[in-house]
């Protein structure tokens, strides 16, 4: 297991590189050569590791230590039949290391078995008089069960040893959050922070806590305290302009968000919350100008179209609406919310043909919902289309077989063709489901009610319903 800590990594590995660059052989103690790999490992140059191995079996070939980083390199290049046989040999040798474990461990979380992986670094444990690394793999093998709470547990170590280890305390909030125990997070970072007052990033994460439980002036006081820690941290200007955004205070929400531009590279997220501030406050040009940054610093961040598109349809400026909501369809085009847009501006700009085609993609895309049915089949019917808009409401029928809305537009539908048997069938059942809906019925067929059948109908259920 490579560590992360270096004890004096720099002259043997400027040595060791010297030697690669002159081709001459240097001898190196064990150690050195496991600092020299240890180095390469953490810092991902896989190839000099191999080379630093090789070199280091030829000159101490009996050295366990540097045959166990040999497994390691073997056991992240997958050779896990390879791994798993040296494990064996190097286990008749010394059955007490606890290397040997945590390698094996390696091994079968890699084919998923992470309960076997979980035993063998247990038994790790108690071999290790260093057990906070085999702590941390314990955590994620518990993480890649969904074992939240055992998780925690060993993670918790992580952080008792070693304070400022940061990856350790978010895997812990993270586990609070996925057992939605927002109090115990609480209660943890501050007892944490009552030993570590100026960490930014537990002030931050108690700030997250805070506005999960909508507590927003606690969570603005505890961003506050992560900015003093560290002027700096984005992050807590961030979720504090979230904060003051969502208490309506848009001026204040704009200077956060505006800080996070000044310390770090522009933010498109920062320009589209601006943007989104400023329309709040009725500043429609500054509203439009932070989503066109937006767009220009990601032309890929789908939402900054969405609100492009959005100013633009409240200006009912649909010819630009509509060129807007293509670019994040072009983006996300699986996304039903956009293909709905879509259908609407299409109507609105009257291209019915254009319109129809995106109700049809958000049926193809799995879209049930009935309002889906009820828009697609009214716009079919504007078109002069009955034929259709029965065919569409039949497929609506399929997922809502007693809906009075769809049965009454069928009805209609079916008086528009003169079709009266059909039209009465449904007319009836319409006025089962709900007699109540029978007026938008009228409003929907205005051309129908002063029909004769169809008003002795709706006064028999009415007067049987009394």
């Amino acid at each position: 297991m490579a560590f992360e800590a270096e004890e004096r990594p720099d002259r043997p590995i400027a040595k060791f590189e010297s030697m690669l660059k002159t081709d001459d052989v240097y001898f190196f103690d064990a150690e050195d050569f496991e600092d020299i790999i240890h180095h390469y490992l953490n810092n991902g140059k896989m190839s000099l590791a191999k080379k630093a191995i090789k070199i280091g079996l030829t000159q101490h070939p009996s050295t366990i230590e540097l045959k166990l980083l040999e497994v390691e390199v073997h056991v992240f290049e997958n050779n896990l039949e390879l791994a798993e046989s040296m494990l064996d040999s190097l286990q008749t040798i010394d059955s007490n290391n606890e290397e040997i474990y945590i390698q094996r461990a390696n091994i079968f979380s890699k084919k998923d078995d992470h309960n076997t992986a979980i035993k063998l670094l247990e038994k790790a444990l108690t071999l290790s008089e260093d057990a906070i690394d085999i702590h941390s793999l314990l955590g994620m093998e518990h993480l890649f069960m969904d074992n939240f709470e055992e998780a925690k547990k060993h993670f918790i170590q992580c952080v008792l040893f070693d304070e400022q280890d940061y990856a350790s305390l978010y895997n812990i909030i993270y586990c609070f959050d996925f057992l939605e125990d927002y109090d115990g997070a609480i209660e943890f970072l501050n007892e944490y922070l009552e030993k570590n007052p100026y960490c930014e990033v537990a002030w931050h994460q108690l700030g997250k806590q805070y506005f999960a439980k909508k507590m927003y002036n606690e969570a603005i006081n505890a961003f506050d305290f992560a900015i003093i820690s560290d002027d700096t941290f984005v992050g807590a200007y961030f979720e504090k302009g979230k904060i003051l955004e969502r208490l309506k205070r848009y001026n204040e929400a704009i200077e956060n968000y505006e800080f996070t531009i000044e310390i770090e590279d522009p933010s498109a997220f920062a320009y589209l919350r601006i943007g989104k501030c400023h329309e709040k406050l009725g500043n429609t040009e500054l509203a439009k100008l932070n989503y066109y940054k937006t767009v220009h610093e990601d032309p890929l961040l789908d939402k900054g179209w969405l609100a492009i598109t959005n100013f633009y349809m409240k200006q009912k400026d649909y010819l630009k609406a509509k060129e807007y909501i293509t670019k994040a369809i072009n983006i996300e085009e699986e996304n039903l919310f956009y293909w709905e847009k879509n259908a609407y501006i299409n109507e609105a700009l009257g291209l019915i043909e254009e319109a129809e085609m995106a109700y049809q993609k958000m049926v193809d895309l799995g879209d049930c919902e009935l309002k889906t049915w009820l828009l697609w089949s009214s716009l079919v019917l504007k078109k002069g289309d009955p034929h259709s808009a029965i065919q569409i409401l039949q497929q609506a029928l399929e997922f809502y077989p007693s809906n009075s809305d769809v049965l009454y537009k069928i009805a209609g539908a079916h008086m528009v063709l003169d079709q009266t048997i059909k039209a009465k069938e449904f007319l009836v059942k319409a006025l089962k489901a709900n007699t109540k809906k029978v007026a938008m019925f009228k409003l929907e067929f205005p051309q129908f009610k002063n029909n004769v059948w169809i008003n002795n109908i709706i006064l028999e259920f009415g007067n049987s319903s009394k």
